[in-house]
């Protein structure tokens, strides 16, 4: 029986690549020479370690991370490394800078004062996160714990295209909407942590790349769940991993590996979002909410005249096969997100269907 799958616009969990879930699904009942699923394995197996080696292997492969990086699949989302950054890097006596673009920003700004001292480096909420700063009006503080920043805010649709010079400060990047989703340089940053759930997989399992040297300021006082240290030491089977997420994570892995890897990835990025953009500017009938120069790749987002005719749009694309484009409860709007395994052919549906509606509505 085949299956009709609409366009899923959805921030996360999004849209996963098809030979991912029909591989998955083949598989599901029991692994190949396994005779289980993978959701019955023991996470102590063979069959399962392997599993696990080859995700970090392939995450190593495709993002070029150095051997001294340390590659661990975690839980909680990345709301719970809002709270695990702090509790492991912020040293006594010392403050954590926080460079804030959006909503996700303020988040982990929240978490981390529970810990200890925060300093904002910077914040474009002024001009409701239209826009990331400029270099010069970076503030940090001298003999930092560390600097942390959101390379991409899915709320506002803003995204980093520089890299902050932070001298020999750790640079903390939440890159849980952009990661692999161009190529990184992994020697700029201290640590990097991504929910799953928009660019690597299913909800559930946390990507976290962290330089070993880092893993020393985990202090035996912490919760063993907690401590990145004894994380790495267990290669993040400490307890039982999310395994069955890890497992989607490894076939999306490999999938990106197929299609070219993060230079290739990058390019059919790059023309999803160009062509998207192109139809928001032709015309003064939409408003697109981030400044050109910061605009994400990832989440478009944009406004219309009034709210019913955002209403209005939302509603009818959802009944036309485009779902998940209504905005941000927090921010009302549109927003399309268009992560790795959004197909191409669904941005020409998006940009027909806005056609159309502009000639209705206009």
């Amino acid at each position: 029986m085949s299956v009709h799958r609409i366009y899923n616009f959805s921030a996360g969990p999004a849209v996963l690549p098809l030979p991912v879930l029909e591989e998955a699904q083949r598989d599901l009942v029991a692994l190949p020479g396994v005779g289980m699923s993978v959701m019955e394995i023991s996470h102590r197996s063979k069959t399962f370690e392997d599993i696990l080696a080859r995700a970090v292997a392939d995450m190593r492969e495709l993002a070029g991370i150095p051997d001294h990086y340390k590659v661990l699949f975690l839980q909680g989302g990345a709301s719970m490394q809002f709270s695990m950054v702090p509790m492991n890097l912020l040293t006594p006596g010392a403050t954590a800078d926080y460079i804030v673009t959006g909503d996700w920003g303020k988040k982990a700004v929240k978490e981390a004062k529970k810990v200890g001292t925060v300093k904002i480096a910077a914040t474009t909420e002024s001009g409701n996160f239209t826009r990331v700063p400029k270099p010069g009006e970076l503030q940090f503080t001298p003999g930092a714990a560390y600097v942390h920043m959101t390379s991409n805010e899915t709320i506002h649709g803003n995204e980093w295209f520089y890299v902050p010079d932070v001298g020999a400060t750790p640079l903390v990047c939440d890159m849980s909407s952009d990661v692999l989703s161009r190529p990184i340089d992994i020697a700029k940053y201290g640590l990097i942590y991504a929910g799953a759930q928009k660019n690597l997989g299913p909800s559930g399992v946390t990507v976290v790349i962290v330089r070993e040297d880092l893993l020393a300021r985990s202090t035996d006082t912490l919760p063993a769940m907690m401590n990145y240290r004894i994380e790495a030491e267990n290669g993040s089977m400490y307890n039982t991993p999310p395994a069955f997420g890890i497992y989607i994570l490894g076939l999306v892995l490999k999938w990106l590996k197929g299609v070219g890897g993060l230079t290739a990835i990058d390019a059919i990025n790059e023309r999803k979002a160009r062509a998207l953009y192109a139809e928001l500017d032709r015309s003064g009938f939409w408003k697109p909410h981030a400044d050109k120069d910061c605009r994400s790749r990832m989440n478009v987002t944009f406004r219309l005249a009034t709210e019913d005719l955002e209403k209005k749009f939302a509603k009818e694309a959802t009944a036309a096969g485009l779902d998940g484009l209504k905005g941000h409860r927090s921010v009302g709007g549109i927003r399309a997100s268009i992560y790795n395994a959004f197909p191409e052919d669904g941005v020409t549906a998006l940009v027909q269907f806005m056609k159309e509606f502009e000639k209705k509505n206009g």
